[in-house]
């Protein structure tokens, strides 16, 4: 066997599905996304016995109904990609709940190797497992693991060999539905056996039952094949459905469901599970979780977690963040030295090293950030967080899976509203999934935070961990308060129930937690070298173009001159008046150029907030990229910065300039949280909606939302004399 060999690892969420695929490709993979839609797609590769395999990790999914993008990706790449093998990792501490998911690749005839992770938890819950006995009833090679620590590694890469080599994949698993629907699928598969674009692609029962099950792609790929059986088809799974209706009050799914669970019960009790002991005690997971998810006590211990991971990121990443502005710093007076004045050096300094310096100079707290929401995640305590929220999500007329988009989005920061926006498809709920999908920018995603941490270290800097825990919980309530809102307005209607599994706590690997780490520090740091730089570039032009008239350039220059006959033998004096010339012009071009022209315009109102021409034009670019904010206020503030020797970090400039205080501060920061999203997710938004009046919905009550919160907090501030 030469040709490389693809496998791809399918699980539940929280089976250690990702921690396995890293323990095998470990550094030797790569992160992007599937085709058209913004699911990560991560690839990596290993050798072994000098055979080269490919591992997709696709995406957690509890089944391969077409109930979510996960799904229909999961779904998709293993029926049209036909991997070699297919790597079902399944939790040996939760087998039967994870069985579901193998019993439809085994329904599929797909070419499997089960991976029962997490043996060790376990052996711990006294679970005694034959493997071997699970593997003769199935037909399908069963390995125990332990993806955490690599035990179990070397058999199951033997296995996924031995499977691949065969090149027979095994007849697809038959389970008996019933009566009723085994009727109905004996009256669909002559049918279906005329679809001849299918017949290769998915065995006939297969597609049967999903017809049954109301599987709304298979619908739609059947009608496409054979428009006039499909409605046949149709006709039949609707008899049968309101058949069960009338006799037994539940839908196909459901039964389809039972019958799965049936036949995993009857697997596990011919002898697969056995106990070592009597059980009689609560797992360590379920003790923790009395305290952890308490009703009063868990909310607090939340808090607290929250204001752990920014003190950790702040206390941190100080040091590194100073090295990093000192860098930049040295480089722009480096440029200075080096070349002569003219628009090249000016785009260098002030478009290219103060833009982009001001969004890399944030890598560190980023960096520091992501571990630590890594820390959580790997953990499973972020399950918690979402048990916990839905207690009160359904006051604010959210639904329990709404947590997870908003959570995503960054609601623990650090995240994107892009996803986010894209997980509200696992809301069944229209209305619901609506409300959760129009409040989903309220969260502060990662490209606010280093806009955050910005005037947070300029102006509040004894507190900056508090005030990122505050800004944290202000985007929750604003969030859910939006909600509350819209599901009392325009979307109306009532919570639907919320089941959600926990997944055991784990220590989270060294080796999972760089890895998480460093593939989303690295996506920041490639949207800064490639978006954000262009961006910048961009911005710099339309603030230094097209520059002032030429009888204002000559009144300056005629002003020095006046100022050099005069004060020819101060040299002090000379040289600090020709400064403040100097910085006089630069602010006066950069009003006079096309970004400073639009500044200015939308002062008349931003002035309310408290708001300035040049953040202005910072906040203008924030509709493109939040994180343009940074890089346009670095680019704007150093266009006036004429002494790279005097120059300090933006926050120093921001702290020094005379048209901020911690009150203006606060309100430009409150109105960057709340107001438009950016580019990108306004296109999701109207994918997502299917319609573009949602999209700019969300433009408009955003940033009409954020500016009235700012007005107050800037006016209210003021009066009371805080700045």
């Amino acid at each position: 066997m030469h040709t490389t060999i693809t496998a791809a690892l399918a699980g539940n969420p929280n089976s250690g599905k990702t921690t396995l695929f890293n323990n095998l490709t470990g550094s030797r993979q790569h992160v992007g996304n599937y085709p058209g839609i913004t699911v990560e797609q991560k690839e990596g590769c290993r050798l072994h016995h000098g055979q080269g395999i490919r591992f997709i990790d696709l995406p957690g999914t509890y089944s391969l109904s077409a109930y979510s993008v996960e799904e229909l990706v999961a779904r998709d790449f293993i029926v049209n990609e036909k991997p070699d093998v297919v790597i079902n990792v399944v939790d040996a501490s939760n087998l039967e709940r994870n069985l579901y998911l193998s019993t439809q690749f085994l329904e599929l005839g797909l070419p499997l190797v089960l991976a029962l992770n997490m043996m060790d938890v376990a052996e711990r819950r006294g679970m005694l497992i034959d493997c071997a006995k699970l593997e003769s009833l199935l037909g399908v090679p069963v390995v125990p693991i332990v993806a955490r620590s690599g035990r179990g590694r070397d058999e199951l890469l033997n296995a996924l060999l031995r499977v691949a080599a065969e090149n027979t994949p095994p007849q697809p698993l038959h389970i008996g539905y019933g009566a009723d629907l085994e009727e109905a699928l004996r009256d669909i598969q002559p049918l279906l056996a005329g679809c001849d674009t299918l017949h290769h692609l998915y065995p006939e029962r297969w597609l049967g039952v999903k017809l049954l099950e109301n599987d709304s792609q298979i619908i739609e790929k059947v009608r496409a094949c054979s428009p006039e059986d499909a409605e046949k088809m149709l006709l039949r799974c609707e008899e049968v459905a309101l058949h069960l209706q009338r006799t037994l009050e539940v839908y196909p799914e459901a039964i389809i469901a039972d019958h799965r669970y049936g036949y995993i019960k009857s697997l596990l009790r011919q002898g697969v599970v056995s106990s070592s002991q009597v059980v009689d005690r609560l797992y360590t997971s379920d003790r923790i979780d009395r305290v952890v998810t308490h009703r009063f006590l868990g909310p607090v211990i939340m808090a607290l977690v929250l204001f752990g991971l920014y003190t950790f990121t702040f206390t941190f990443s100080a040091s590194m963040v100073g090295w990093l502005e000192q860098f930049f710093i040295l480089l722009n007076r480096g440029i200075d030295q080096a070349m002569a004045d003219g628009p090249l050096k000016s785009m260098l300094m002030s478009g290219v090293v103060d833009g982009m310096g001001g969004v890399l100079g944030f890598v560190p707290i980023i960096m520091f950030m992501f571990f630590g929401i890594a820390v959580l995640e790997d953990s499973g305590y972020l399950a918690r967080v979402a048990f916990m929220m839905d207690r009160i999500f359904h006051f604010f007329g959210l639904h329990g899976s709404s947590v997870m988009p908003l959570i995503i989005s960054g609601g623990i920061a650090g995240g994107c509203a892009v996803p986010g926006v894209m997980a509200t498809r696992t809301l069944r709920s229209p209305k619901e999934r609506m409300a959760t999908l129009l409040t989903v920018p309220f969260m502060n995603c990662g490209a606010k935070l280093p806009v955050l941490t910005l005037l947070i270290a300029a102006f509040f800097s004894s507190h900056q961990a508090w005030y990122m825990f505050l800004a944290t919980v202000a985007a929750w309530v604003v969030a859910l308060c939006a909600a509350k809102l819209l599901r009392l307005t325009v979307l109306r209607g009532e919570s639907t129930p919320f089941v959600m599994e926990l997944p055991p706590y784990r220590f989270p690997t060294v080796k999972g937690l760089l890895i998480h780490t460093w593939e989303r520090t690295w996506q920041y740091i490639k949207k800064a070298g490639t978006v954000i730089l262009g961006i910048s570039i961009l911005l710099w032009a339309l603030m230094t173009y097209p520059g002032l008239p030429e009888q204002r350039t000559a009144a300056y220059e005629s002003q020095r001159q006046q100022v050099e006959s005069q004060q020819a033998g101060n040299v002090d004096a000379l040289a600090a008046t020709l400064l403040e010339i100097d910085a006089a012009q630069a602010t006066e071009q950069l009003r006079h150029s096309f970004a400073g022209r639009i500044g200015t315009a939308l002062e008349g109102i931003s002035r309310f907030a408290g708001i300035d021409w040049r953040t202005n034009i910072a906040l203008v670019g924030g509709f493109a990229a939040k994180e343009v904010i940074i890089s346009t206020l670095g680019t704007a503030y150093s266009l006036g910065e004429v002494n790279p020797e005097q120059a300090g970090s933006l926050s120093q400039r921001l702290a020094a300039d005379p048209k901020w205080n911690p009150v203006s501060a606060l309100a430009v920061l409150v109105f960057i949280m709340f107001y438009a999203p950016c580019f990108v997710t306004v296109i999701c938004i109207a994918k997502e909606a299917g319609s573009w009046k949602w999209a700019f919905f969300s433009m408009a009550f955003n940033t009409v939302f954020a500016f009235i919160l700012a007005v107050l907090i800037y006016q209210i501030g003021s009066l009371l004399y805080l700045h």
